[in-house]
């Protein structure tokens, strides 16, 4: 039980080198001094950094309570939020679930969907399809409850769940993750008594996965969130003010990742080798697109899923334009074991293959990829992790949140903000005749 994720930088060496990496020493533990004292740029964003530490006994109860509930009464359970209120929770579900879940006539727990992450007409309307049979609940994750996508999404579910099984019922399967004492959906929730946790005003959106925002999603789906805490919690002991530069991966992951950056690699590529990681890339995208984005700065967060983009993306990246480097998220055990069989006629020429487990080949194709855009001048950051539990991928959220952090300071931007994210909602409203938008409406009415 002593194992943890390792970080491993070697192959990123090559176009930097170890001298340019621990020339950011400097940079990097000031960026943790700054989020440990508060004394950086908004400061007033830091609940996430101590926060696994601090959940206690009786709040993983109440989470893990609420979720009980919700499993005894519901076959489906919807999740309702946008960016971090559903990103974090989907990519631990996505990475823990069976790949076919949904496709199975007995589930352990309740399915969890999601919705109000898009405004997608088709994509609700095949939503309420699907649950006009089901028994379901509502999730639904907002600090204001006016974000335009998750209060349609809110407004079109709350009224179907109302309809069939009466307001009286609903009230009892609608958990609201909200503000504690602002806003619409705290309004509505007092006024319902609708079951609520809180979002505490100093964790962002996308620092909140280990906050009931993430949690009780995470419960619903029949997960152990306790693991997934104490797992944080070791990362966040690892990555502690007082741990040397040399021995904290928050802050090596983020100085190796400036110096690339400082040296002309522009895209930062996300891969792994397991589908089930998908959505993790999702949530690590927008943690740092959206905290490192700014003032025209910033590494481009991308991801790709091998071997599967080896097929379409993989000549891009060993042969294009060289402004990229990889941070690949390396599984080490699978849950379970497929071997593949012998054929006597051998049309496809696999034999040679017959005999091993499917992993086996999958992590040939790791290495042998590795070799190829390392020599194809790919610098190459791995994140091993041991396997996919609950526990590591406490850890791994932990890592990746803190080393955003130290990033982002030694940048030179505010890690914490998003000013760039209301400049479309200020259009749209304008053209959706939104009240209080009449100036804004006729001006860009004029350029179209």
């Amino acid at each position: 039980m002593d194992k943890k994720i390792n970080l491993i930088i070697d192959k990123a060496l090559g176009s930097i080198s170890r001298e340019d990496i621990f020339a950011l020493e400097g940079k990097a533990m000031n960026g943790i001094e700054q989020l440990h004292k508060g004394t950086g740029l908004g400061n007033d964003f830091l609940g996430w950094l101590n926060l696994p530490a601090e959940i206690t006994e009786e709040h993983l109860q109440d989470v893990e309570n609420a979720a009980r509930k919700l499993q005894s009464k519901c076959e489906v359970v919807v999740v309702i939020g946008i960016g971090g209120s559903y990103l974090g929770a989907k990519a631990v579900i996505e990475a823990l679930s069976n790949s076919f879940e949904f496709l199975r006539s007995r589930h352990e727990a309740p399915i969890v969907l999601f919705a109000g992450q898009n405004i997608g007409e088709d994509y609700l309307y095949e939503l309420q399809e699907l649950l006009t049979d089901k028994q379901f609940g509502i999730v639904v994750i907002s600090k204001s409850g006016t974000t335009t996508e998750p209060a349609i999404a809110f407004r079109l579910l709350k009224e179907q769940l109302e309809k069939q099984v009466g307001k009286e019922e609903a009230g009892q399967r609608i958990v609201a993750v909200t503000d504690a004492a602002r806003g619409a959906l705290r309004k509505l929730a007092d006024t319902e008594g609708y079951k609520t946790f809180v979002i505490e005003d100093n964790v962002g959106g996308r620092f909140s996965v280990l906050s009931p925002v993430g949690l009780l999603p995470i419960a619903i789906a029949g997960y152990d969130i306790r693991a997934l805490v104490a797992g944080a919690v070791e990362m966040q002991k690892a990555c502690a003010e007082d741990v040397p530069f040399a021995e904290n991966p928050a802050a090596i992951y983020a100085a190796t990742r400036n110096a690339l950056y400082q040296s002309g690699k522009k895209i930062e590529i996300l891969a792994n080798f397991n589908p089930k990681l998908h959505f993790l890339a999702e949530w690590w995208k927008q943690l740092y697109g959206e905290s490192e984005g700014k003032d025209h700065l910033g590494i481009f967060p991308a991801s790709v899923d091998f071997t599967t983009d080896l097929h379409s993306m993989g000549q891009w990246i060993q042969d294009g334009e060289r402004t990229i480097f990889e941070t690949v998220l390396s599984v080490g055990s699978m849950r379970h074991n497929v071997v593949i069989p012998a054929d006597k006629d051998n049309l496809d020429g696999l034999n040679f293959l017959a005999g091993k487990r499917v992993d086996e080949v999958n992590q040939m194709a790791e290495l042998g990829t590795q070799i190829a855009h390392v020599d194809g001048g790919v610098p190459n950051i791995k994140i091993e992790i041991p396997a996919l539990t609950e526990r590591y991928l406490g850890q791994l959220i932990y890592l990746f949140e803190k080393a955003c952090g130290i990033s982002g300071y030694i940048l030179g931007v505010n890690p914490f903000n998003q000013p760039g994210v209301e400049d479309y909602k200020r259009n749209m409203f304008a053209l959706l005749d939104k009240p209080g938008y009449e100036a804004e409406s006729k001006a860009i009415r004029e350029r179209l």
